[in-house]
Order: structure tokens, then C-alpha cells, then sequence
């Protein structure tokens, strides 16, 4: 049972990571919503803007200036704390492998295998929290702002929805968050 468990929660945490490293590289965190023409469709990222022309499907995108240049807070933080989070996922993913039961590392010291299993959940725990403390920092902090404007009677024109990398980053959260449970609580 604790094998059948220590697998079911790596394979969780392997695609969980994956999801957090799809979503710390993907250019979609905010799409346009308020484009009625369909004329063209336009996603922000953490590491670039770029704008697909619904007509030819022609995407041109915008690199964010060097990385040390000045940027808006959410997209520093959400950085940080996703190449943290995203480091930590990927150490704990390592520690869990040589702490599964089926592994030949360590095979004569149960002891020293679950003590792995136990830290590598803690480990993939952290991650998970930084992750989703900046998947939802970047969200709110847009809603926040456009909410400010949109007091102010500022008219936009422009609508950004959460994009599909938002939630994948909420979702790889939430995944390596339950792996973390079930390592660090239920073996």
C-alpha cells in the first residue's frame, strides 16, 4: 500500500512540476477579452506580450525589456516566486525518487527512504505555496488594478481575462500541494 501510495504521489508531483514549469515559461497569464471584431487576440506573460491576428494567424510577440530593467512589481514577484517554487518542485522530485520503495537506492534502510519521502514532501509543500502565492499575486494584483480604474471611470477599452497560464500555474500548485500531503501525512 505505502509503494502503491508513494508512486501514485510522485506521478501527481511529476505533472504538477510540469504544469508549474509550463506555466513559468508560457506567455499566456492575461488574455483580451474586449476585442468584439476577433480581430486579433492578445496574451501577457511574465517574459513577453504577444498578439495573434485571427485573420492569417501571424503571432508576433514583444520580449519585456532585460530582465534587471524595471518592471512592474507583479511581474517581479510572480517571477521569483515561480523560478523558486519551480526549483523547489524539481528537488523535491529528485528526493522522491530516491525515496520510493521500488527504488534499489538505499533498499537495506527503510528508515532513511521514508525520511526522503517525508522531506521531499515538505520540500514539494514549499514549492506548491510559492507557486500559487504567485500564480494568484499576479491575478489579483491585475484585477486590483483594472477594479482602481474602472472606480475611477477610466474608460480601457482593453479586458484581461486569467489566462490558461494562470491556471495552469494554480493548477500545478494545487497538484504538488496534495502530492505534499499525501507524502508527508499519509506514509
Amino acid at each position: 500500500m505505502s509503494a502503491a501510495l508513494q508512486v501514485a504521489a510522485f506521478a501527481l508531483a511529476l505533472l504538477s512540476t510540469l504544469f508549474l514549469l509550463l506555466a513559468t515559461c508560457t506567455d499566456c497569464w492575461m488574455v483580451n477579452a474586449d476585442d468584439s471584431l476577433e480581430v486579433s487576440h492578445k496574451c501577457r506573460g511574465l517574459w513577453r506580450e504577444c498578439v495573434t491576428n485571427m485573420q492569417d494567424g501571424v503571432r508576433t510577440c514583444d520580449q519585456y525589456d532585460s530582465i534587471l530593467a524595471d518592471h512592474p512589481v507583479k511581474i517581479v514577484v510572480t517571477r521569483a516566486l515561480l523560478i523558486t517554487g519551480d526549483l523547489l518542485a524539481g528537488l523535491a522530485l529528485m528526493m522522491l525518487l530516491l525515496g520510493l520503495d521500488c527504488t534499489t537506492f538505499l533498499r537495506e534502510q527503510p528508515c532513511v527512504k521514508l525520511k526522503l519521502c517525508r522531506g521531499a514532501g515538505g520540500t514539494l509543500g514549499a514549492g506548491s505555496i510559492l507557486g500559487l502565492v504567485g500564480s494568484v499575486w499576479y491575478a489579483v494584483d491585475v484585477y486590483v488594478e483594472r477594479a482602481m480604474l474602472v472606480a475611477r471611470n477610466v474608460f480601457l477599452g482593453v479586458h484581461y481575462d486569467f489566462g490558461w497560464s494562470c491556471w495552469l500555474g494554480m493548477a500545478g500548485s494545487m497538484g504538488c500541494f496534495v502530492a505534499s500531503v499525501l507524502l508527508t501525512c499519509c506514509l
